[in-house]
């Protein structure tokens, strides 16, 4: 069975009636190896065809479906046909011409590609892959068509007619339709890694760029180089992302698997559909400052806003002239409770948004969570909850202990657990995983809640994360500092790539000095109008808290002081999720040090060196 792109179901509903029935004979009667995608842009125009379906033996196909009935069409030649409808005469596209050329439009950015193409011979510079295009004529029978002198512009082999997509054809009657359409075969099939670059090309949103500068990255133009390692997200992220529905949804995802980069598709999906703004959640500052300079980047910032969970509830006091509280130890709280009651004494109106997304949701208290699912307009409905058990750092709770349910997340049979992590190297993430699962352990909980994922790695591999001890906090900064200036100055390492990040505020004092004695340039996040003015693309290290650097990434991370960690009195397990976090930052290159022998330091050097088989 073929896998269909979005799901049939999330996209029925804007499909015609011939489109539904092409749609189910491409699941039924292709096999599991065949690709097809319904309504996906082609090139820089966003010109759409109907399906396009992939196959690694026989190439790329595109297909334009027509529910013209013969009586309707008036007159039809090469480029145009004159159509019958209940508004009177309307002249269209030639469907044959319109496919083609976004099959011509669509074969000239993949040309650009060098891993797509021949290089010598009498094909170079052509793609290694066959492709087609095609029309489908869901209302006119093959005996039709042949009684009439369509076939002189619409020639037969490239048509597929309505007799010819009933439900029980021989499924290889079928198939010999669609291949028919293309003119030649080649001998070699296509590879995975080909495959995947070409998912990477037919489909921008599921690129996954390890700086973190490019969640929603630009369409690329003409003389942009594809990356030498493409990352793609895997079918089941790229089905998801196109197929999230209406209602509630809840994505638990390890740690690197893409969740962010999900959200940013729905937003930039629903920012074309919805009137009403979408609110985009999380509870670390710097994250909010991160996806806001991405949206930017995409022009959507008059229509997603973006907030840490506090700095909106402070908006919303202001904009509807409700008294703050006095300021005092437990302000946040009160201001929280202010909001909360306001809501309820109608004093701030509820629905004010199209889609709420909340990133990075385990850190959200549940009387947070039931307000802001009260935010979402009722008409559309639209919540996205991204989740991970693992990544819960600024309480105390060791995993989600209340249901959805009971904060009105209404998502059971709506969840979907990602596994696979695409930000580290193997070797990083099977380092963290091994020091964080003496901690925390898979479990299972009511319907409506989420059990802690073990990841898997994605198979990106790299050096190893090294553990190095020395006399003292003061050394450890100037050997971090000489280290990054060697990745810098060998390696052409970009500042902006490297990320220092520490338990106590006295320690990013230490290392901003050892920064600065060394002349690197640093933004130093120690106040929340620093993590405000946060961009990730700024040309410097950053050197943040472990709290801080939640939600970020960076392919080069180091992380001193392991020999105040567990903090004094603090619970361990608290402390392990919260090294977890910030190992996990990584993409790349993961530098760890300390000086004093501590719980957390053992464990780290015993999994600095692990038995061959703990990889698997």
């Amino acid at each position: 069975m073929a896998k269909l792109i979005p799901s049939l179901n999330s996209c029925l509903s804007r499909m015609q009636a011939g489109e539904k029935r092409f749609a189910r004979r491409l699941e039924s009667h292709l096999e599991d190896d065949y690709l097809c995608w319904y309504e996906l842009p082609v090139g820089f125009r966003y010109r759409y065809s109907d399906f396009i379906v992939l196959h690694p033996h026989r190439g790329l196909l595109l297909m334009e479906v027509k529910d013209w009935k013969l009586e309707t069409i008036q007159r039809i030649d090469r480029t145009s046909a004159t159509l019958l409808t209940p508004q009177g005469l309307k002249t269209v596209a030639n469907p044959l011409e319109q496919v083609r050329q976004c099959a011509y439009q669509l074969v000239q950015q993949l040309e650009k590609d060098p891993q797509l193409i021949h290089h010598e011979g009498r094909y170079r510079g052509k793609l290694i892959f066959p492709y087609g295009y095609g029309v489908v004529l869901t209302h006119i029978t093959r005996q039709q068509f042949e009684a009439t002198d369509l076939g002189e512009v619409l020639p037969e082999h490239y048509t597929i007619c309505r007799d010819e997509m009933t439900e029980s054809v021989d499924p290889e009657a079928f198939q010999e339709r669609l291949w028919n359409m293309f003119n030649v075969q080649f001998p070699n099939p296509l590879e995975l890694p080909q495959i995947d670059r070409i998912r990477w090309h037919l489909y921008p949103e599921i690129r996954i760029n390890p700086r973190q500068a490019s969640l929603l990255p630009e369409e690329p133009e003409a003389e942009t180089l594809v990356p030498d390692i493409v990352k793609v997200m895997d079918m089941q992220q790229e089905q998801l992302a196109r197929s999230l529905g209406e209602g509630h949804r809840v994505i638990h995802g390890v740690a690197g698997s893409g969740k962010t980069l999900i959200l940013g598709y729905r937003c930039l999906y629903l920012a074309k559909l919805l009137h009403k703004p979408i609110l985009v959640l999380c509870y670390n500052i710097t994250l909010a400052a991160r996806l806001r300079e991405m949206m930017e980047e995409r022009g959507l910032e008059g229509k997603v806003n973006v907030y840490h969970f506090h700095d909106w509830c402070g908006e919303q006091l202001r904009t509807y002239h409700v008294e703050r509280p006095e300021g005092g130890d437990d302000y946040v709280e009160r201001m929280v409770e202010a909001v909360i009651g306001a809501v309820e004494a109608g004093r701030i109106p509820r629905g004010q948004y199209g889609a709420v997304m909340i990133d990075e949701g385990h850190d959200f208290e549940p009387e947070w969570l039931k307000l802001v699912t009260g935010m979402v307009d009722p008409e559309t409905n639209s919540l996205l909850l991204l989740y991970d058990d693992a990544q819960s750092i600024y309480d105390k709770r060791k995993t989600l202990d209340f249901s959805l349910s009971s904060v009105g997340i209404q998502a059971r049979g709506r969840t979907t657990v990602l596994r696979l992590n695409y930000r580290n190297t193997r070797e990083i993430l099977n380092f963290a995983y091994r020091f964080i699962s003496g901690y925390l352990k898979p479990d299972q909980r009511r319907p409506d809640q989420v059990p802690l994922v073990k990841p898997e790695s994605a198979g990106q591999s790299g050096s190893k994360p090294a553990v190095k001890l020395f006399d003292s906090f003061a050394r450890e900064a100037r050997y971090i500092a000489r280290i990054l200036r060697r990745l810098h100055d060998e390696q052409a390492v970009s500042w902006s790539a490297m990320c220092i990040t520490y338990r106590h505020h006295w320690m990013g004092e230490a290392l901003h000095q050892s920064l600065q004695a060394k002349r690197l340039p640093c933004d130093w996040l120690d106040t929340a109008q620093a993590k405000k003015r946060f961009r990730p693309s700024s040309d410097s290290i950053k050197l943040m808290t472990m709290h801080s650097s939640k939600g970020l990434e960076f392919p080069v991370v180091a992380i001193p002081g392991l020999g105040y960690l567990p903090a004094e009195g603090a619970d361990p397990v608290y402390e392990a999720k919260l090294l977890y976090v910030a190992m996990t930052r990584s993409s790349d290159k993961l530098l760890l040090t300390g000086h004093r022998e501590t719980e957390f330091l053992r464990r780290l050097q015993e999994t600095e060196e692990p038995p061959e088989d703990a990889s698997a």
